[in-house]
């Protein structure tokens, strides 16, 4: 998965490519899925959620540029791997997911494999996580029609948000730095993530 999916499509940090060396996969989806875990694709992981691609976790964490000593807000927590590849590159994780069903299998599984270092919190992720702001990178992993207004007030100066923004259908991966309390945008690539539902999202369907 590493070589194929990763370096061979341009993830050069060694950390991150590390991190997703290390951290089993398969442990984060069913059963059914499990011997697709490696493959280059998003999975189901229940409640209408998937699991994301591997290139595309590596390309948002890679986005990211973790160092090692920061404190990371996770929007959309799905099964907890993503917050396992944070955890590995970071000091604390904060990860908020809606779906208290997937949020607590997420936490379990955290836990078995040992990462002290990650909160899960059910919540509204859109309205980020005011309680432990201000953070040094958040990262977002479903659909927002625009980054947030919570979000850019629980960054701190001088960090990160990665979060693919655009309408339900189609997204650009969008990374945006704050500096001097002013904020720039990058678009990286386009994406398609499930839409982030929320005060701050979409409303849920049906």
């Amino acid at each position: 998965m590493v070589e194929q999916q990763l370096r061979n499509r341009g993830i050069s940090d060694r950390r991150v490519l590390a991190a997703m060396e290390k951290v089993p996969r398969h442990r984060f989806v069913g059963d059914a899925e499990a011997q697709s875990a490696y493959e280059d694709a998003p999975l189901p992981i229940g409640a209408g959620q998937t699991i994301s691609q591997p290139y595309m976790v590596g390309l948002m964490t890679e986005c990211l540029h973790l160092r090692g000593d920061e404190r990371v807000l996770e929007i959309g927590t799905g099964s907890g791997y993503q917050a396992a590849i944070l955890a590995e590159l970071s000091r604390r994780v904060y990860t908020v997911e809606r779906h208290a069903a997937l949020a607590e299998r997420a936490r379990r599984t955290l836990e078995e494999l040992g990462y002290a270092n990650v909160e899960v919190i059910v919540g509204d992720g859109s309205r980020g996580y005011p309680e432990e702001a201000p953070y040094d990178r958040i990262i977002v992993t479903a659909a927002a029609p625009r980054i947030a207004e919570p979000w850019l007030e629980q960054l701190a100066e001088g960090g990160r948000l990665v979060a693919p923004v655009g309408d339900r259908w189609g997204q650009a991966l969008t990374v945006v730095t704050k500096r001097r309390g002013r904020t720039q945008e990058e678009t990286v690539c386009g994406c398609v993530f499930v839409p982030l539902v929320g005060e701050h999202g979409w409303e849920e369907e049906g």
